[in-house]
């Protein structure tokens, strides 16, 4: 076996601790019997269960939004209890319900009553309308992407197939550049969009392809004139009318080449899909088609059609964006508010402050699992750059040790935790879930005060024993376990973990102070 890098738990305790007997550590850490901690818990769950201001009524209506079942038991629970349900389903389903979720975490982190009923009543359907909203903007940016790739297609000439089309951005790319159909120019230009970044993939589909087209167009036209000027000219009204039909989804025949061009646009307008007419490309077709000017007509069909898909392109991208920067902004404000995600609150900032595909980026669902990583570390005295980690070997049992960037990968892994809200649903509270081994959290018990790591059962039990409320102390910040007069604070005795109640004088000052840091593991 590989050597550890940092001793067990239980040899550390057996070194520095071999004096101390298990009734004089009791007697130190106040543990008190099991009803004692059982009373305050049953009278804070009864507190919270008659906190009800909502209607079964406008619960069903709430649990609707994210398919939870509204048994008995869950139009029972308080207000606050009823919202943490929401936001577990939220949770699970992922980018669909995103606002949802960040919504319902704002109202939990609210301890006004007030809040957590207009969060039931109306916050739940006013966040749910944005999540509805941006899966139809992303179901039209994922619609209007397939139609770039077969526009792209139809004005090179590539036969359209179902096998093309369901290429990622970079190989359909490859597969235009290496078709016999695509010109210099095509190529050309594919070459340095595959060299750049997806945004530049997307952009060669949507208009790149047309543009290096039409320069190949124009290059082969200027050799045919200098022949025949007037067939060179018969060929760049075809090219034009075939490039501005295919922006309509049209593909243009020889009878509507040979029309005049107010009827070429006419026909265009007769023939526009229905999800066109309310775009910038049809008004502008209709604006010219009404026109007298026969320039306008003509400016149109080599100009302003593709001036006008530019803008009904841009469009989209904006209103996409700004649904995801407002998103994002949402995250933000929640990760400030609970005050234990410093590292999500900077990744927030830096993407708003950047491009619209770093926002896009910051919002993905793996990304903000990810960013909600903390490493938390003690701010004792004598234990700096000392983190809470897990040990394995010591059946879970948690301890605090030095570890830093040199450490080793696993070293750090089992200093690093996900900060989720509490699974036990308490307001400002939180569980620590294990980055090492996902479904694991930092908890304790009653009848041993010890923390260690557990995986999650799913029950009641489980779920109270793994929540932790951030508390002031002093001037820095710890964190406590329970309720009431027999809450147990957070603290280390030279290096391991229990959790002990505000009688011990002055070992809650010195060791149950910590500082949530950015995470060892990334």
């Amino acid at each position: 076996m590989k050597k550890r890098s940092v001793p067990s738990a239980r040899m550390r305790r057996t070194v520095t601790r071999g004096i101390v007997t298990t009734t004089a550590l009791a007697v130190a850490l106040g543990v008190a019997g099991p009803g004692a901690v059982a009373v305050g818990a049953t009278a804070e769950a009864s507190t919270r269960a008659a906190g009800i201001g909502t209607t079964d009524t406008q619960r069903v209506n709430a649990a609707a939004v994210v398919r939870l079942d509204p048994t008995a038991d869950v139009l029972l629970l308080s207000d606050y209890d009823f919202i943490h349900a929401l936001w577990q389903k939220a949770r699970d389903a992922g980018e669909l319900l995103d606002s949802v979720r960040v919504a319902a975490e704002q109202a939990m982190f609210s301890s006004a009553p007030a809040d957590h009923v207009t969060f039931i009543v109306t916050g739940i359907h006013d966040a749910y309308r944005l999540d509805q909203q941006r899966e139809r903007d992303k179901a039209e940016a994922e619609r209007a992407a397939r139609l770039a790739k077969t526009q792209a297609l139809q004005v090179v000439g590539i036969p359209s197939t179902p096998e093309l089309l369901a290429l990622g951005d970079d190989n359909f790319i490859r597969a235009v550049i290496k078709h016999e159909a695509a010109g210099p120019e095509v190529r050309a230009a594919g070459i340095r969009a595959l060299a750049g970044e997806p945004a530049e993939w997307r952009e060669y589909i949507v208009n790149g392809v047309r543009d290096a087209h039409r320069t190949d167009i124009a290059n082969e036209l200027k050799e045919l004139e200098e022949r025949d000027r007037e067939e060179a000219e018969r060929q760049r009204e075809a090219a034009a009318r075939k490039t501005a039909a295919a922006l309509f989804r049209i593909t243009a025949t020889e009878g509507m080449l040979v029309l005049s061009s107010d009827n070429f646009i006419r026909e265009l307008i007769r023939q526009a899909p229905a999800d066109l007419h309310g775009s910038e490309l049809y008004a502008a077709a209709q604006r010219a088609v009404l026109s007298p000017s026969p320039q306008d007509w003509k400016a149109f069909i080599h100009t302003g059609a593709d001036a006008a898909y530019k803008l009904d392109d841009e469009n989209r991208r904006k209103k996409a964006a700004e649904a995801d920067r407002r998103l994002a902004l949402q995250i933000q404000a929640a990760a400030e508010n609970g005050g234990v995600h410093p590292g999500l609150v900077a990744a927030a900032k830096k993407a708003l402050a950047g491009t619209d595909e770093q926002v896009a980026a910051f919002l993905k669902e793996d990304t903000q699992h990810r960013l909600k990583r903390q490493s938390i570390q003690s701010l004792a005295v004598n234990r700096t750059g000392w983190h809470i980690r897990q040990s394995t070997v010591d059946k879970g049992e948690a301890f605090i040790t030095p570890v830093d960037s040199r450490s080793p990968l696993t070293d750090r892994e089992d200093a690093t935790w996900t900060i989720v809200p509490s699974l036990a649903g308490l307001p400002g509270c939180w569980s620590f879930e294990s980055v090492r081994k996902p479904g694991h959290y930092l908890m304790t018990t009653v009848s041993s005060l010890r923390i260690k790591l557990a995986a999650d059962d799913r029950t009641s039990a489980f779920r109270t024993s793994a929540t932790w409320c951030k508390r002031k102390n002093g001037t820095s910040a710890g964190f406590v376990w329970g309720f009431g007069p027999e809450e147990r604070w957070l603290v280390n005795d030279l290096g391991s973990l229990y959790a002990v109640t505000s009688r011990v004088a002055g070992w809650i000052e010195k060791d149950g102070v910590w500082k949530v840091a950015p995470p060892l593991a990334p």
